[in-house]
């Protein structure tokens, strides 16, 4: 069958979407990245689907206002919420009438990135998307090994097709270099990059070819047997839309693990009622366990007509004003290990006016 070369063209399009995943530990810059990109996209219509780990999903509010799991933003580009299934957000862009040239996943900051790699290798998706590349964000700041001691970081180090060294601005060179050797030790040829609040160039992180395929085949296989054992009459090459439990193990049988074996829990806070300015401060300088390596959130203060846009990375902390469009409240989230959930709450309810 002869097709003409834009009917050939929007084909290829439709069916190899370019796919780039972004991963990194807590607080690494995957939002700040995510940003850079929606920002100086160029003419390129990005699909971006963000996946927040814990109850409320933060990372969609700084984004934009979420209206349906889905928004769109004024320059083309559209961003979905994962919520519990990436096949299901995935198809929601690919059914979509309007052209989209580029999806970029976020993943969360404790996620292995293998079951969502070979999401996109092993099921359906493989026909419709081509996995072009994986970048892990780092704090080159902070990451040490000794620190995180953590499953989920290191895989996210050894899947990387590209590792991005962010904050270099904040880590001695000396640090710098020692962290280039590190991650050359977890994997040979690393391709590393440096960056200052996410800024690189684009044309080195996206559309770049860097994922090989072949390199999974044998997990491949291994999860598609899985598959077809677990959901003997699951989901099929065409789409449904009734697909809730094709891959439940793509969630659960790789990385809920991971979280377990590192003691990883999320703390969510809600509150329809103002906090103290000098309350919240205290809890944060004085009080809160330095096991807790990342929060961020929407805070309400009694002293200010803003909202406050709240994000904790290890020590550091910074508070960003901007303008209500809703009525007043505070979400929070922190994610820590091995935390008392009850008694950080009460902390926090203790902060309130």
């Amino acid at each position: 069958m002869k097709t003409s070369a834009s009917t050939s063209s929007e084909l290829t399009l439709k069916l190899g979407m370019p796919v780039t995943i972004i991963t990194g530990f807590l607080g690494s810059g995957k939002t700040t990245l995510l940003n850079h990109i929606l920002n100086n996209n160029k003419d390129l219509k990005v699909a971006v689907l963000v996946n927040e780990f814990g109850d409320i999903n933060i990372d969609s509010q700084l984004l934009v206002s979420v209206d349906q799991d889905m928004v769109e933003l004024s320059n083309g580009c559209i961003c979905c919420t994962i919520n519990e299934d990436l096949v299901d957000a995935v198809y929601r862009v690919l059914e979509r009438g309007e052209k989209v040239d580029y999806m970029v996943i976020e993943t969360t900051g404790l996620a292995d990135p293998l079951p969502i790699i070979l999401t996109f290798l092993g099921t359906a998706l493989r026909d419709l998307t081509r996995l072009d590349s994986i970048i892990t964000m780092v704090d080159a700041e902070t990451f040490t090994p000794e620190h995180f001691d953590s499953e989920a970081a290191l895989q996210q180090i050894t899947y990387a097709d590209v590792t991005i060294l962010n904050k270099t601005d904040l880590a001695a060179s000396e640090q710098v270099k020692q962290l280039e050797s590190y991650i050359g030790t977890l994997k040979t040829g690393a391709r590393i990059l440096h960056s200052q609040q996410g800024q690189v160039p684009l044309p080195l992180i996206l559309d770049v070819g860097y994922n090989n395929p072949e390199a999974y085949a044998d997990l491949v296989q291994e999860e598609i047997e899985l598959t077809q054992h677990d959901h003997e009459h699951g989901h099929h090459h065409h789409h449904e839309h009734d697909h809730h439990h094709h891959h439940d193990h793509e969630h659960h049988h790789h990385h809920s693990s991971h979280l377990e074996n590192d003691g990883f829990v999320s703390v969510a806070f809600e509150s329809d009622r103002p906090f103290s300015v000098q309350k919240f401060e205290h809890l944060l300088q004085e009080k809160l366990p330095k096991s807790v390596f990342r929060a961020k959130g929407i805070l309400w203060f009694q002293e200010s007509n803003l909202r406050n846009i709240f994000q904790l990375s290890g020590p550091r902390f910074d508070i960003k004003g901007e303008e209500w469009h809703t009525p007043p409240r505070s979400q929070l989230i922190f994610i820590g290990r091995h935390l008392d959930v009850d008694a950080l709450r009460q902390d926090l309810t203790d902060c309130l006016v």
